[in-house]
């Protein structure tokens, strides 16, 4: 079999597939109800519904019919036989009274209000629709006064988007039906349909339709078919006074859906918030009422697309624009990109405005983007990675290099004494001397070597498992001035043989959570340096303090101490103070660095003052838990 044209799938080409997916995967545990609320909108703003046949007229009670008549809402019923008398004598398709009515206070009252009972009922039983809008308020539905409730009423509510979706107060949805009864925007339009000779709906039978547990209603989003904030021939406003005094020109209301209500500028309640006037609420109830009416009317509500069928599309465009950007020059990729993002503009727009789909765009939009922020910097970046790749070897080659003539610089110096010592002083053993006398001076010489060797051997040890993070702490609860007073115990013999004094000044100090072998080598280091550097007849004082954070420990001691130059450095591998003094004592360059990592591996920080012929001092923070 020939194997040589076989071809196998480069994995590192297409790897940045997965982070792209992955990003997909988080970006689309969000809802961006913000964003895809500016796109919705400008979607309905845009809308293109075609022809509209019905006409409404909006007849509105307000500052200036109160002037002009001299009432106050809702007036007196006479004032209303006036109005209904004129409207229903021209025959409009339908009349929705979305005034609260009051119940009469006198005989008179209740004279005109049969009147106008009267007058509604002539007009229902001449083939005219009727039907009264109602509000809720804290005491429940302001139903109508009970000698014309069964001339029939529904609630008019208008649903905020407040507690959903954008919560930005914006009216998006119809409120179909309310537990169990039809709203007066279903009513008004069944009954027109069916004026109209077409089939009445039920509230879930609209497109986009959905029943809400937590508010026992059926909601659907539904499309303006005008732009309530221009004045149009589909919707006029009308005081209610011009029409009492005859003001109007005769037939206007023939064949028009009448809607009568309050739309006072004083009384913030009587305005909304729409996708046109998302900044001010100055869109009137009775306006946004005919909307509703004629959305229903023509069928004209909202599909939301679950939201399942988004992300299955965002994942399908993320990985085809993957694998087309992964194949091509970055400029051609972003033309791409931008190309997908204009059909995906556009078929959104489509599918709301000829099937009434909404799609959650922002989902599909910040695929694109995720696609193209990821795919994009990575096939430029492929393009740099062989330099790149060479400079980092290179580094590292030389960081090695450096590490490789210090550690042989180190086996060459300072273990090969040690080592030349053991083998001496066994040669001698075996060749002059027999099993005493002087051979325990020799034994005692080659386990001090041995001491030294394992010294350097361990300090070696630690270095590789530093540079490798194989050090793991052992913590436990241990009393820190206990492990002091156990390290000087084993140091006494060097402090007697160089007469050196030790002051301990330790302070009372509740047991500290500390890895008790590294700690013992961290003091012991320090103690036993000042041993080494401070020179015969020298002092030495350990402090221990604490406070509510930290626990401190103080090495000080009144030697030779070093210079600024010097001190900057102590703390590196394998640095030595290089003085006539320093130079005649062994040391590997890598206590004082092992020191430091051990102390901040417990979270700890130390810090070194020093002054030349006044002495060095370290102090290390641990920190206090108990």
């Amino acid at each position: 079999m020939n194997v040589k044209n076989k071809k196998t799938f480069d994995f590192g080409r297409y790897y940045p597939i997965i982070f792209t997916l992955i990003f997909i995967f988080l970006m689309l545990q969000y809802s961006f109800y913000t964003l895809e609320s500016i796109f919705y909108d400008l979607r309905i703003k845009l809308n293109w519904n075609g022809s509209v046949k019905n006409e409404y007229i909006l007849i509105t009670l307000d500052e200036e019919s109160d002037q002009f008549l001299g009432e106050s809402y809702p007036y007196a019923y006479a004032t209303h036989n006036r109005l209904i008398e004129k409207i229903s004598k021209e025959k409009p398709i339908g009349i929705g009274y979305l005034v609260n009515l009051q119940e009469p206070s006198s005989e008179k009252e209740k004279s005109d209000q049969l009147k106008f009972k009267n007058i509604v009922q002539s007009y229902i039983q001449d083939d005219g629709i009727f039907r009264f809008g109602t509000e809720m308020d804290i005491w429940g539905e302001q139903i109508p006064p009970q000698d014309l409730e069964e001339i029939g009423f529904s609630l008019s509510l208008l649903n905020r988007d407040t507690n959903s979706f954008a919560k930005d107060g914006v009216v998006r949805r119809a409120i179909l039906n309310t537990s169990g009864e039809d709203s007066f925007h279903l009513w008004m339009s069944n009954a027109i349909r069916e004026k109209n000779g077409l089939k009445p709906f039920n509230a879930l039978d609209f497109n986009g339709a959905y029943y809400s547990k937590e508010a026992d209603a059926v909601f659907a989003l539904f499309k303006y078919f005008s732009n309530p904030i221009v004045k149009n021939k589909h919707i006029v406003t009308i005081p209610f006074h011009r029409l009492v005094v005859g003001n109007y020109s005769k037939g206007i209301f023939k064949d028009k859906i009448v809607l009568i209500g309050p739309q006072y500028l004083s009384n913030s309640d009587d305005f909304l918030n729409t996708p046109f006037n998302k900044e001010s609420a100055d869109i009137s109830k009775l306006s946004i009422h005919a909307q509703i009416i004629q959305a229903l009317i023509s069928e004209n509500t909202v599909y939301l697309i679950p939201k399942s069928v988004t992300n299955v599309l965002a994942v399908i465009i993320s990985i085809i624009l993957s694998l087309l950007i992964s194949r091509i020059r970055p400029t051609s990729g972003l033309i791409i990109t931008v190309g997908s993002l204009i059909a995906v503009i556009i078929s959104s727009y489509l599918l709301f405005v000829f099937w009434g789909l909404w799609l959650y765009f922002s989902q599909l939009i910040l695929s694109i983007f995720i696609v193209y922020y990821i795919w994009v910097p990575f096939r430029a970046i492929a393009e740099y990675q062989s330099r790149y790749a060479i400079e980092e070897e290179a580094k590292i080659l030389k960081e090695v290099d450096h590490l490789k003539h210090n550690f042989i610089s180190f086996m060459s110096h300072d273990l090969k004494t040690p080592v030349a010592k053991i083998a001496g002083i066994v040669d001698i053993l075996l060749t002059q001397y027999e099993t005493k006398g002087e051979q325990k001076i020799h034994l005692e010489r080659i386990l001090a070597s041995t001491k030294e060797l394992d010294k350097f051997i361990t300090s070696i040890l630690d270095l590789t498992k530093i540079e490798s993070k194989n050090i793991k702490l052992s913590k436990s609860s241990k009393d820190i001035n206990k492990i002091i007073k156990d390290i000087v115990k084993t140091l006494q013999f060097e402090l007697n043989v160089k007469k050196m004094s030790l002051d301990l000044q330790l302070a009372p100090i509740y047991p500290i959570l500390l890895d008790l072998d590294l700690t013992k080598r961290v003091i012991s280091n320090l103690v036993e340096n000042a041993i080494k550097y401070s020179g015969e007849g020298k002092s030495i004082v350990i402090k221990t303090w604490d406070d509510a954070e930290w626990v401190y420990v103080e090495i000080s001691d009144n030697g030779i101490g070093m210079k600024e130059s010097d001190l900057v450095h102590i703390f590196e591998k394998f640095y030595r103070v290089k003085n006539d003094d320093s130079h005649k004592i062994k040391g590997s360059g890598l206590g004082l660095y092992l020191v430091k990592y051990f102390v901040e591996l417990h979270d700890g920080k130390i810090a070194a003052t020093s002054e030349v012929g006044k002495g060095t001092s370290f102090v290390i923070k641990f920190k206090n838990q108990g």
